[in-house]
């Protein structure tokens, strides 16, 4: 039987949003709704990103996947506030992008942070012994500074990591590397200095870009509507939205805490202030 009120997807546009920092829950959500666009044969996707980035595998992930997704798919992203590093990474999975003039862009590099507490530590009494296979296999502790041979293993991990990053907004963006690398130094700009740099293609809102999107699929951008992918809200969130919206800010502060410590230690492409 052929459900009658089915919606007609193929004369929808996707709409995926990615906020916050991009790690593990970010990817699966976002990979997940990915695979949706594709089995329910979306014309284009529109791709709202307002991320400061995070962590590098997860970006490539999510990078990786909408590439693929590009060859059946018109994507557009639109970035908001602030799509940097990460999120710029994210952006370049898209074919077209568009950015508000004011948006917070860029911040194109790679950032590895450890914590070193060894003087506290020597304060109230407390040494660690360490039993270890190799040298470098504690690298990173924090009871005790770097070594000089353990910071050039560690910089060389991140000139990697950034040549990568480089590489792939030259490629998406046909820029040449040289070209990439006057501007992809930790820096941040604005839409309008991204859209002069050839980051992104176009200047406007997210409703700008959704007619824009619609138009490069031959929809009709007066009446073509977007279908947001979103993450299923739990049952309480869905019966008390009020109670769900109190908790948001706090909520968004344990986040970014559990998201600090999980990723300490970790190469990042992230912006952070």
């Amino acid at each position: 039987m052929i459900w009658p009120f089915r919606p007609k997807f193929r004369k929808q546009i996707a709409r995926i949003e990615i906020t916050g920092a991009i790690a593990s829950a970010t990817r699966k959500r976002v990979l997940e709704a990915l695979k949706t666009v594709e089995e329910k044969k979306f014309p284009a996707l529109l791709l709202r990103i307002d991320s400061p980035g995070g962590t590098v595998g997860d970006s490539q992930e999510i990078y990786s996947a909408l590439k693929q997704l590009g060859k059946k798919t018109k994507i557009v992203a639109s970035f908001g506030n602030i799509s940097a590093s990460g999120g710029v990474y994210i952006g370049m999975g898209a074919e077209h992008i568009m950015s508000n003039p004011g948006t917070i862009t860029g911040s194109i590099g790679v950032i590895l942070r450890g914590n070193n507490i060894e003087r506290l530590l020597e304060k109230v009494g407390v040494s660690f012994k360490v039993i270890k296979s190799g040298p470098y296999k504690d690298i990173l502790s924090f009871d005790r500074e770097l070594t000089e041979t353990e910071q050039d293993i560690l910089q060389e991990l991140i000139n990697v990591s950034y040549q990568q990053f480089v590489q792939t907004v030259a490629q998406a963006r046909s820029l040449e590397v040289e070209t990439v690398k006057t501007f992809a130094d930790g820096r941040i700009f604005t839409g309008e200095q991204a859209l002069e740099l050839g980051l992104v293609d176009r200047l406007g809102t997210e409703e700008e870009a959704r007619r824009w999107t619609a138009e490069l699929v031959g929809l009709d951008p007066e009446k073509t509507p977007c279908y947001t992918l979103e993450e299923r809200k739990p049952l309480l969130g869905r019966i008390l939205p009020g109670s769900r919206q109190a908790k948001s800010g706090i909520r968004t502060g344990i986040d970014w805490w559990e998201f600090e410590m999980s990723t300490s230690g970790l190469p990042l492409w992230l912006y952070r202030p």
